[in-house]
């Protein structure tokens, strides 16, 4: 199977819903037929002996509220989802919301036990196989258990704050995989992109059009290195590209690489992913932010705790070497060209839009200021002039909104909390 084949693989996987509930269900064929056997050669019984019929109507009670618990589950989680999407954003849906393991675990287990019970209810016409139904009421239990847990669980999880704190636990994840190296000491800038010229050749994407979402990097790595060229990478993860679009450009030696191993060395995809897409967190946490300014929805502490995010990010990535866009072989010659997100573009990310569409509301202005002077004192000298000119921005834009002095003043104060808690020098 190809690199792009097996990442949407994973992908898939780690996205749906369906999958660990379905195994599951054969988990619980498999039990069925073991502990049958088990039952059938231990003969245990309680102490006291059920009626065959006090039995069944047991398991049945067991298994209506099994369907009962399926049904609720999945019918108000979706409401729930649809409504989350609609304040925050849909593009928490397949970020956040579908990846999420306790939802999968939880109804998996009632499925496990709907199939259970069923099984044990189909064993228990000429007997009751004792041991059966002891596992089939506790798997009940437990799943009445795992039900309350649920509601409160999910009610938590679809809270603004907890969605934009998973964002940005992501987020962190990612910028460690890609930019993995911390600055140590004095930062100094990338070496200048080397001049390349026009390509030798070109290498179209021949498939449906559709978003990068992945670039396995050592496999065109390789193949530069075994043509002795340079490959060249003709779009960045997260960029649209159309069918018969460059995908890679060849210089030199690289005219003799394999176009099919290199078109599947890129993962194509409807949507953004978050995993190998270094700004795709931050684009999401900023969506939010501009969503709660809207006049239709006007909750500003919203986009405050979307700041909190993006300061936690942005003070992560001020602090890691990012690419040079250079990926060079073991002898330093330069190999593969393959660009990423600057500092600048990090920095515009988190706060163009959103002082664009806040500026005017004061807790807004004021906690964007704070993340901007935390992150002037906290950040390397490098990172520091795109700070002071979104800085400059800020403080531009509040001079030309028509506000009152004392207004103006209080909109000039640097607080981490938006409004209620001013930073005292």
């Amino acid at each position: 199977m190809n690199w792009n084949k097996q990442y949407a693989l994973r992908s898939y996987l780690r996205s749906s819903m369906w999958l660990v509930p379905l195994a599951a269900y054969v988990v619980s064929l498999a039990l069925i037929r073991v502990l049958g056997r088990v039952d059938d050669w231990l003969d245990w019984s309680w102490n006291w002996v059920l009626e065959i019929p006090a039995a069944q109507s047991a398991l049945e009670v067991f298994i209506a509220a099994m369907l009962s618990f399926i049904v609720f589950t999945f019918s108000s989680l979706l409401v729930a989802i649809q409504v989350a999407s609609a304040q925050l954003t849909p593009r928490i849906i397949a970020t956040t919301l579908l990846r999420d393991n306790t939802i999968r675990f939880v109804v998996a287990l009632f499925v496990l036990t709907l199939a259970f019970n069923l099984g044990v209810l189909a064993r228990t016409q000429m007997k009751i196989p004792y041991l059966l139904f002891t596992i089939a009421f506790v798997l009940s239990g437990a799943s009445v258990a795992a039900f309350l847990y649920l509601i409160d669980y999910a009610a938590r999880l679809l809270r603004p704050v907890s969605i934009v704190w998973r964002l940005g636990e992501d987020g962190l994840s990612v910028l460690q995989d890609v930019y993995p190296v911390r600055i140590e000491g004095a930062h100094h800038p990338s070496p200048p992109m080397p001049r390349l010229g026009p390509a030798d050749r070109e290498i179209a994407h021949q498939g449906k059009s559709a978003i990068v979402l992945a670039v396995d990097l050592d496999t065109v790595r390789k193949e530069a290195e075994r043509t002795d060229g340079v490959i060249e990478f003709a779009h960045r993860v997260g960029d649209f590209v159309a069918t018969d679009e460059p995908l890679f450009l060849m210089h030199g030696g690289a005219i003799a690489a394999d176009d099919r191993l290199l078109r599947s060395a890129v993962a194509f995809g409807p949507e953004r992913t978050i995993e190998q897409d270094a700004t795709f967190a931050f684009r999401v946490i900023v969506d939010i932010a501009v969503k709660a300014l809207s006049s239709a929805i006007n909750d500003p502490t919203t986009a405050v705790l979307s700041i909190d995010q993006l300061h936690r990010l942005l003070r992560a990535v001020g602090r890691r070497h990012l690419h040079d866009d250079i990926i060079r072989s073991a002898d330093g010659k330069t190999r593969v060209v393959f660009r990423t997100p600057n500092w600048e573009d990090f920095v515009a990310l988190s706060c163009r839009e959103i002082r664009l569409y806040g500026v005017s509301n004061f807790q807004v202005a004021r906690r964007l200021r704070a993340m901007l002077e935390n992150l002037l004192r906290t950040l390397p000298e490098a990172r520091l002039p795109a700070l002071r000119e979104e800085l400059e921005l800020l403080d531009q834009a509040l001079d030309r909104l028509a506000m009152l002095p004392q207004d103006l003043a209080l909109a000039r104060t640097a607080d981490l909390q938006g409004l209620g808690a001013a930073l005292r020098t």
